[in-house]
């Protein structure tokens, strides 16, 4: 998928950091650090550990990562940290398991220095995922986020919630992490979609966990948080529709409340169920009231946009001319 805005240039050359959140992957870190290093041998690999209880973070270290800890559990805090004390002109961002290829890294980082995108999306869904993912209700998940986000934002991206993303510099210092845990891929996709930022989506192999190691996400429960950062997101980014739909919903019960004791008072002259009538009324000064929030809250959106827009010009003009200072 492309979106036409970059975020500012970054030199082919530039500084390049894989960035790899980590809790309890003893059994895949040394080799997922290994083979990054190899791929990318000018990059620095960062593994932030959080509050592991296994041997992760000495493994890590071993294989030539630089190790820090982020004790604030969930994925979302480990990349919030990342990407606020780590400075780079691109940055990989991969998950800590083996289920992403290195191998397509740099590939992915060329579309970052060389041809300008702001980020770039390993693609899972249109490759392997449905055929190595052994979690039926991981893959029905997927599509229901894809399709539900495609749906609210009018586009095309075809894997919502991939872990495997490579950013620039301004787009990464830029992404307001609210996210606390798994819900982060979701937040970076729509942020990203909400911004018009330059966004590529690039195929790239997956396979499943090998033997000894085991997910962290939690099925039910993660998926009710995906959902529910859906709901939180499309009220933020999208307050208009979002009211719109809650005013109209409002209005149609409202009004066939309404509609259905004033025939009744036309048939018979008198009022014959005054509870009805005071539920629709006050349904339909609720929907005047959404749409009359929908409204502002737009416009107060789109200065956030605006005000996006400038504090990025400003963060990418000063990372450009840190050498000058």
């Amino acid at each position: 998928m492309n979106v036409n805005q970059s975020v500012g240039e970054a030199p082919s050359n530039g500084s390049v950091a894989v960035i790899i959140p980590c809790y309890n992957e003893s059994v895949t870190i040394a080799k997922v650090v290994s083979d990054f290093r190899r791929v990318l041998p000018n990059a620095t690999v960062y593994v932030y550990d959080n509050n592991s209880t296994d041997d992760t973070a000495r493994l890590a270290r071993e294989a030539g990562a630089v190790v820090r800890s982020e004790p604030r559990q969930g994925k979302g805090n480990v990349v919030r940290a990342m990407l606020r004390e780590v400075d780079a002109d691109c940055y990989v961002l991969v998950d800590g398991d083996d289920t992403y290829p290195a191998e397509a890294a740099p590939a992915m980082v060329d579309k970052i220095l060389v041809e300008q995108y702001d980020m770039v999306d390993g693609d899972r869904l249109s490759t392997t995922y449905f055929t190595e993912n052994k979690r039926p209700f991981h893959n029905f998940g997927n599509k229901l986020v894809r399709d539900l986000i495609n749906t609210l934002f009018s586009s095309k991206v075809n894997d919502i919630m991939t872990g495997y993303r490579v950013m620039s510099f301004g787009f990464a210092k830029t992404l307001p992490v609210l996210s606390h845990g798994f819900e982060l891929e979701t937040e970076m996709t729509i942020h990203a979609l909400d911004k018009s930022v330059r966004l590529l989506e690039m195929p790239v192999e997956y396979r499943d966990r090998p033997a000894g190691s085991s997910s962290k996400l939690n099925t039910v429960s993660d998926g009710v948080k995906v959902i529910l950062a859906i709901f939180n997101l499309v009220r933020t980014y999208r307050p208009l529709l979002f009211y719109s739909i809650l005013g109209l919903l409002c209005l149609l019960i409202g009004g066939i409340l309404d509609v259905s004791v004033v025939s009744e008072i036309f048939a018979t002259h008198y009022i014959p169920n005054m509870a009805s009538f005071v539920i629709g009324s006050t349904l339909l000064l609720l929907a005047i009231t959404f749409f009359a929030a929908g409204f502002v809250l737009s416009s107060t959106a789109r200065r956030g946009r605006q005000e996006y827009e400038i504090n990025l010009n400003q963060v990418v003009w000063q990372w450009r001319h840190r050498a000058d200072k």
